[in-house]
């Protein structure tokens, strides 16, 4: 647990300075490979692993697989390990806050779009979940870093497109007071509304790259932490498509 607990520091330690890149990975190799490149801590990516294991994303893998694949990845790298947890997989708090550490990794997204009922789970619910994942750490003596995925922008939430600042403002504040470490409102394209959330939001905020968002817009803007999802397991297997398909090519020509 000592352990444990100083790599959760220094997960957290990493939401504050420099901007924290988090290229997300779906297993030991590709964990090493992030590992190697000298990114200070390594995320898993929920509907990477779930195509991995044979699942459609959104918590349709059991959770035992999604966190035996965790715990390989953790014990493959030195720097500390972040699960993609979806919405924490209708767990009890401390039976989730056991399990993920028993993967060995300290910190956790946890999202707020409701996988059975569809939409978005009632804010105040969720964080009154969130707090008591929080109470379960203490308990455990190891302080996880929470991340707070706010789905409001998701087209999958329901919300209105010009309520979605506004909405995510509100369930980020709920969640902070919660005991969150980080905010994170995943799908958001526009320099404006990113802007926006990170002077409205009270804590750091997770955000992504997109046409009209890089590294360096994110930075500027004061983002603390960037994900990129199953975005390089979707291109390492576009990149093994395209090689099989030039060696069958190739194979019909000597033919």
């Amino acid at each position: 647990m000592t352990e444990l607990t100083a790599r959760a520091e220094r997960l957290r330690g990493l939401h504050h300075g420099t901007m924290l890149v988090l290229p997300n990975v779906w297993d030991a190799a590709s964990a090493t490979i992030v590992a190697e490149a000298g990114f200070p801590a390594v995320a898993t990516a929920s509907a990477a692993i779930s195509a991995m294991l044979g699942y459609p994303d959104g918590e349709a893998a059991p959770w035992q697989e999604m966190f035996a694949a965790a715990g390989r990845v953790a014990r493959a790298v030195p720097v500390p390990t972040t699960v993609d947890a979806e919405a924490g997989y209708g767990m009890r708090p401390h039976e989730f806050v056991d399990q993920l550490l028993e993967t060995g990794a300290v910190g956790c997204n946890l999202e707020d779009t409701d996988h059975r009922a569809g939409g978005l789970t009632d804010a105040g619910v969720h964080a009154a979940w969130l707090a008591a994942v929080r109470s379960a750490a203490a308990d455990a003596k190891v302080p996880i870093v929470i991340n707070a995925r706010i789905d409001a922008f998701l087209p999958t939430s329901g919300i209105p497109e010009p309520e979605r600042v506004a909405e995510t403002i509100r369930r980020g504040r709920l969640y902070w007071a919660a005991g969150v470490d980080c905010l994170y409102p995943i799908g958001v394209r526009h320099r404006h509304d990113i802007a926006t959330l990170v002077t409205e939001l009270p804590g750091p905020v997770n955000g992504n790259t997109g046409e009209d968002l890089d590294l360096a817009t994110l930075a500027e803007m004061g983002v603390a932490r960037v994900s990129y999802g199953p975005r390089y397991y979707r291109a390492a297997l576009a990149n093994l498509k395209s090689s099989i398909q030039e060696t069958g090519l190739n194979t019909e020509k000597k033919r």
